[in-house]
């Protein structure tokens, strides 16, 4: 069975509708997923979302709605919001399938059998935000509990801990090993110190469940009953839960094996701790090797004005409004390429407005309208195959394309996709063929000029493809070009001597802002 590149973001938290950051983190998965696939990679992009927990059964019961209701309700928004983007992804991971339930309690069990949990009463602060107790290293410079925990509670309850702090070593080891080894845990590597000083100062243990007396909506430990399992043992497994994990003795792992292990993409919010020491240590308490630990992509966030979003200062964007004011491409082209992967960023409408309708509208789209209405005027849409000065050029930013792509470095990728097409635009000035339609000696260089042109945007139309699918398939339709989109087709010169070119039709509108 051939090796399948594995991605998957975060499955979203079912406590509130989806934000800008959800839909920045989806789209980004989405285009990386794309990327693989047209270099023929099999690809297995899995997304979905995280129903459990406190949070979740409190905002139910102000409701006076049970939580499988609350929750269903939530999740219609998200995948409602990711057809809206035309993200493809390949599996959904819902927390509440039994399929997960059943994952989660046999990786329970094992870690129980094989003395990883220990019982243990504890009395302390309680952060109701982050469903966590803290220790006195969460306490900031002035003795508080910063904002970052919420409700800080006093607590005292008897719970199952997860033996989290004997990893420690082991954890600092792998960080190290795999940065000399130029293959970072976490990407981009400027994140591996954040990281690893999180680690340093890893001390306890991990509290792995909740009392059904506080907590009922949660999948129940497999050895105790009265118990249900806290957030990280049941969130960050549907990971493997939904990629054919299971913990049983003698179960079947081929196809999981096929898959494993993945590039999760995440927000830096979550890294530490939740991703980069309880997952980690997590799968390492289960066996998993040093070499099948997972590559953490973390982004950053869109702020405005470089402050965070939030509900408490009302600037939250919602993505769904952004998709019915400026339309998908509009919203998808401006999340991908006003960012750079792993940075934070300000969201602005007139950013996104001026992005669009300077590449979009009036760079690619006016290119690809320009081009095909002077093949039809001169040439009645017929080509001939010729050399090209544009060939070398577009070749070698199509590598730099697929290299970016490969680091997941999406922003400067669109970069060098856009020089091709600044460069055909320049081009069309330098050699202006309406003047060389008026010239019968001139024929050969118009029949040049207007295969340069097409063939340009027959590569462009494939590089696009990962940030806007649909405007990748209708571009290749204009151009009538019926061959499969993969980066093997990026080669110069697949648009035969007497192609027919489609009909031009608008593909970017512009985006009229009010005076």
């Amino acid at each position: 069975m051939s090796k399948t590149f594995f991605i998957t973001t975060a499955i979203d938290y079912t406590n509130g509708a989806p934000h800008i950051g959800h839909a920045y983190e989806k789209v980004l998965t989405d285009a990386i997923a794309h990327h693989r696939r047209l270099r023929g990679e099999p690809v297995f992009f899995m997304t979905g979302v995280d129903q459990h927990g406190q949070k979740v059964q409190q905002s139910a019961a102000k409701q006076g709605i049970e939580p499988a209701e609350f929750v269903a309700g939530i999740t219609e928004l998200f995948v409602a919001l990711w057809k809206k983007l035309d993200i493809r992804y390949d599996a959904w991971a819902a927390t509440v399938e039994d399929l997960h339930k059943h994952c989660v309690q046999g990786m329970l069990q094992r870690l129980w059998d094989e003395g990883k949990f220990y019982k243990a009463t504890q009395s302390g602060h309680y952060s109701v935000r982050q469903e966590q107790f803290l220790t006195e290293k969460e306490r900031g410079p002035d003795g508080e509990f910063g904002p970052e925990w919420g409700e800080v509670v006093l607590i005292e309850e008897e719970n199952y801990y997860f033996k989290l702090a004997e990893h420690r070593q082991w954890l600092l080891d792998l960080i190290d090993q795999r940065s000399a080894a130029g293959n970072p845990l976490v990407v981009p590597d400027f994140r591996v110190a954040e990281l690893r000083n999180a680690v340093e100062k890893l001390a306890g243990d991990l509290c792995i469940s909740r009392p059904k007396s506080r907590l009922t909506w949660g999948i129940e430990l497999p050895f105790d009953r009265d118990f249900v399992t806290y957030v990280w043992f049941d969130a960050l497994s549907n990971y493997i839960s939904f990629a054919g994990y299971d913990a049983a003795p003698g179960a079947d792992l081929s196809l999981f094996k096929s898959r494993w292990p993945a590039v999760h993409v995440i927000g830096k919010d979550i890294l530490a701790p939740p991703h980069g020491i309880y997952w980690l240590i997590m799968l390492h308490a289960l066996g998993f090797t040093d070499e099948e630990m997972p590559t953490l992509l973390v982004h950053g966030w869109w702020n405005i004005a470089g402050a965070k979003m939030s509900k408490s200062l009302g600037n939250i964007v919602d993505p769904s409004e952004l998709v019915d004011r400026y339309g998908r491409a509009a919203t998808r082209y401006y999340l991908l390429s006003d960012i750079a992967t792993g940075r934070d960023a300000d969201f602005s409408n007139e950013r996104l407005e001026q992005r669009y309708n300077t590449e979009l509208a009036n760079s690619l789209g006016n290119l690809l309208n320009r081009t095909l209405n002077m093949a039809k005027r001169y040439r009645s849409g017929v080509l001939k195959k010729s050399d090209s000065p544009l060939a070398e050029f577009v070749q070698e930013k199509t590598k730099a394309w697929d290299s970016a792509m490969e680091a997941f470095h999406v922003q400067t990728a669109i970069e060098a996709l856009m020089e091709i097409v600044i460069r055909c635009n320049a081009y069309v000035e330098e050699t202006a063929p309406w003047k060389l339609a008026k010239d019968p000696a001139q024929a050969d260089k118009l029949d040049e000029v207007l295969y340069s042109l097409s063939e340009s945007l027959r590569i462009v139309s494939i590089l696009l493809l990962p940030i806007l699918p649909e405007e990748s398939n209708a571009m290749r339709a204009q151009l009538n070009w019926s061959g499969e989109p993969t980066l093997a087709n990026t080669a110069w010169g697949l648009l035969p001597d007497a192609h027919q070119l489609g009909d031009p039709v608008p593909l970017f509108p512009r985006i009229e802002v009010p005076a």
